[in-house]
C-alpha cells in the first residue's frame, strides 16, 4: 500500500512538471491540505459525541438489549456467530453507527466485531458466510440519518443540508436488500 500511495504521489508530481505547471503541486500541498485539516475538525466533534453515546450504551446494557430485540434478524443473517454475545453486540453496535451515518466511528465497531468472529471462526485462513455478511452490511449500509454528509453540506452552505435523507434512506435500503439477497444467495450455492 506504501508503494502504491509513493507512486501515486510522484505520478502526479512528474505529471505536473511534464504540464509545465508545477505550482499545483505546491497549492495543494499549502492550500487543499489545509482545507482538509479543516474539514476533519469540523467532522471531530460528531464523531467525539456519538462514539462516546455508543460506549454508554454499551456499557449502560441497552447494546445487550438492542441485541436481544434484533435476535431474529441477527440469527437469520449471521448464523455462525448468533451464539456468541461479544460477536452480535459487536456487530450491533456497528450497523447502529452505520444507520446514523457515523461510518468513521463504525470502523472501531466493525474491526471489533471482525476479531469476534474471527475468533469463533472454524477456518482461520478463511472467511466465514457471517463474516462476508457483515462486510457487506457495512459496505452497502442502510442510512437512516446521514449525520456525516448533513454536516458537510451545511458546512459548504446548502439551504437546507437535511434535503438528502429521504433519498438516501431509499438508496441505501436498495442496496443493502440487494446486497443481502445476493449474499444469501451465494451462501446457499456454496453449502450446495
Amino acid at each position: 500500500m506504501k508503494t502504491l500511495w509513493a507512486g501515486l504521489i510522484l505520478l502526479g508530481i512528474t505529471f505536473s512538471f511534464l504540464n509545465k505547471s508545477p505550482q499545483t503541486v505546491t497549492d495543494v500541498l499549502l492550500f487543499d491540505l489545509q482545507k482538509s485539516v479543516d474539514l476533519i475538525f469540523s467532522l471531530l466533534p460528531i464523531m467525539a459525541f456519538w462514539t462516546g453515546m455508543m460506549r454508554i450504551v454499551e456499557k449502560s446494557g441497552i447494546l445487550n438489549k438492542l441485541s436481544q430485540s434484533l435476535r431474529p434478524a441477527i440469527k437469520l443473517l449471521f448464523k455462525d456467530v448468533q451464539n456468541d454475545t461479544k460477536a452480535v453486540n459487536a456487530i450491533v453496535m456497528t450497523i447502529v453507527a452505520n444507520m446514523l451515518g457515523l461510518g468513521n466511528s463504525a470502523t472501531a465497531f466493525g474491526v471489533k466485531a471482525m476479531q469476534e468472529m474471527q475468533r469463533v471462526n472454524k477456518d482461520k485462513k478463511t472467511a466465514n458466510n457471517s463474516m462476508c455478511m457483515f462486510l457487506i452490511i457495512n459496505v452497502s449500509s442502510i442510512q437512516l440519518i446521514p449525520l456525516s454528509i448533513i454536516k458537510l453540506r451545511a458546512n459548504s452552505g446548502a439551504a437546507s443540508p437535511g434535503d438528502i435523507l429521504i433519498p438516501t434512506i431509499i438508496a441505501t435500503a436498495f442496496s443493502t436488500m440487494t446486497a443481502i439477497l445476493l449474499a444469501k444467495y451465494y451462501e446457499r450455492k456454496d453449502i450446495k
